[in-house]
This record gives C-alpha cells, structure tokens and sequence, in this order.
C-alpha cells in the first residue's frame, strides 16, 4: 500500500482539464488495499483541503478497502490557482476526472464539512460513482452562525493576522478541553501551519464556493444511501443542520456524536471510525 512516509513512489499525479483551459494536477495517495474490485471508499476533507487530514483513519480502514484521499486542487501539493468564482461544482468535477482516471466505477465517499459539499454535488451530477455518502458536519445552504465565523476568518486574513487566523480555527474545531490537553502540539502545529500558509486568494476562492453553495431544493432528488454525521459541540457548524439533511433526503439517516467538536474524526476517532465502520457494513 501506499504511505506518507514512502519515497516518491507514494505520490501520484493526474491531469485533467478543468473548465477547458485550466492544467488541473490532483495529488492523490492509495492506501490499503491496491485491486480495482476492492469496495473504495473516498475521503475528501474540508476548507484545508488536505489529504493528511484523514490519517487517523487510515489504519482501520486500510484492510478492508482501497482508500484513497487526496488534496483538493488549490491546496497543498494539488499546486494551482482557483478563479475567484470557484464553486463547489467545480471541486466535484475535479475530483470526478480524477476518479475516472483510477478508474473507480463506484464508491462510499466520506467528506467532512467542505468535502462533504463535494459529495452532496456528486450525488446530484454523478449518481452511478456514489454506493454510500456520509457527511460530517456539513449543510446543504447557508447559515447566519456559519458565516459569521467565515467572516471573522476573512477579516484576519485581511488584517494580515494569520496568527490569529489559525488560533481561531482551532477554536472552531476542536472541544475547548481537548485544545487545553493538546496545547503544545497545537503551538508546534500553529508554527508550521504559519510558514506554510495556504495561498491566500485560493483560500478566499474556496470561502467563497463553500459560502455560497446552497442545493436545499434538491435535496429531495438524492437518493444514495446516505449518512449524516453531526456533533452536539460542534462551533462551527449547528449540528441542527445534519438534522436537515437527514430529513430532506430520502435515504438519510441522522447520526449524533456528544463530544469531538468539529473534527470529531481527529478529537474523537475510535468512536468516529466505529460509527463509520457500521455504517459501511450496513450499505454493503
């Protein structure tokens, strides 16, 4: 299988077309298991963008199934620059350009917040690619509290605060306990992140696609088996807006975690990936 820590081997790259004239290079990465009739799930993460997000899921899901993860273009090592009229239609299309090329007929598609956008837009343009999709922590349109917090982001970002910036996202991911637990991994993290800080005006691009993106009147037409994710102490996003979406969509179901804030899969993984793992067993 294909790991972080495996020399050049482990990164992959495809080109495509996007929007005609745009050179679209998703970097992707294979983990588990390698054979094309494997069950494939998915993993697509959310503002970051970045694969590495989904490791703490790696290890439990690498036996059974090919996994693929991969950084969305504009970020991390997918190098290139976003239109300021991105939208999450655009993201889909990439990452289904992307799927045809590994020639993956179907999978379960997991996307967390942003990503989980993704899924929602491929559920309505791609049916067929979907077997399952499990959101986590996502919406189907916009809300007051939601942007509010974007707002604030964006406005660090024009004050030239990226300090700030990424003191503040841990607040909107992370419980507070858990923050005061992981207070120096946090601050090594945090210095990291500022010297490899994402391209701003691709950030903004990205703020924008998943600020505006609202499919509330289709919701109805989504018929993939789905699974809706949320987190009671979720800051960022209300967890009522999971409930949405298990209501509106005909194969929804709404599944509530107590703890794990915003990126429960991170802050709360034996508990995430067992929900996950049961949910996958069920559709299969």
């Amino acid at each position: 299988s294909f790991m972080h820590s495996d020399v050049q081997a482990s990164y992959a790259h495809i080109s495509g077309e996007m929007n005609g004239e745009m050179r679209n290079k998703l970097h992707y990465e294979i983990h588990g298991l390698t054979s094309p009739d494997a069950p494939t799930i998915v993993f697509s993460s959310g503002l970051g963008g970045a694969a590495k997000f989904w490791q703490p899921q790696l290890g439990d899901f690498a036996q059974d199934y090919r996994v693929i993860t991969y950084d969305h273009y504009g970020t991390n090592k997918s190098v290139g620059d976003l239109p300021a009229n991105y939208s999450i239609s655009n993201m889909a299309d990439e990452l289904a350009a992307l799927l045809r090329k590994l020639e993956v007929q179907a999978c379960h598609f997991v996307g967390h917040a942003l990503g989980g956008l993704v899924g929602l837009e491929l559920a309505l343009s791609k049916p067929k690619l979907l077997q399952s999709l499990v959101l986590v922590n996502a919406w189907s349109s916009p809300n007051p509290h939601t942007l509010r917090c974007f707002n604030i982001r964006k406005a660090l970002l024009a004050a030239g605060r990226k300090d700030m910036y990424l003191q503040l996202q841990a607040l909107l991911l992370f419980p507070p306990d858990w923050i005061a637990a992981n207070a120096a991994h946090l601050a090594e993290e945090e210095a990291h992140l500022l010297n490899h800080f994402p391209n701003e005006e691709n950030l903004l691009a990205r703020i924008g696609a998943l600020s505006t993106f609202n499919i509330d009147e289709s919701l109805h037409a989504i018929t993939t088996p789905t699974l809706a994710l949320a987190n009671k102490d979720d800051t960022l996003v209300p967890w009522q807006r999971s409930q949405m979406l298990a209501e509106a969509m005909p194969n929804a179901e709404l599944s509530v975690m107590e703890y794990g804030g915003h990126a429960s899969s991170i802050t709360n993984t034996i508990a995430f990936n067992e929900l996950l793992r049961s949910y996958l067993g069920q559709v299969a």
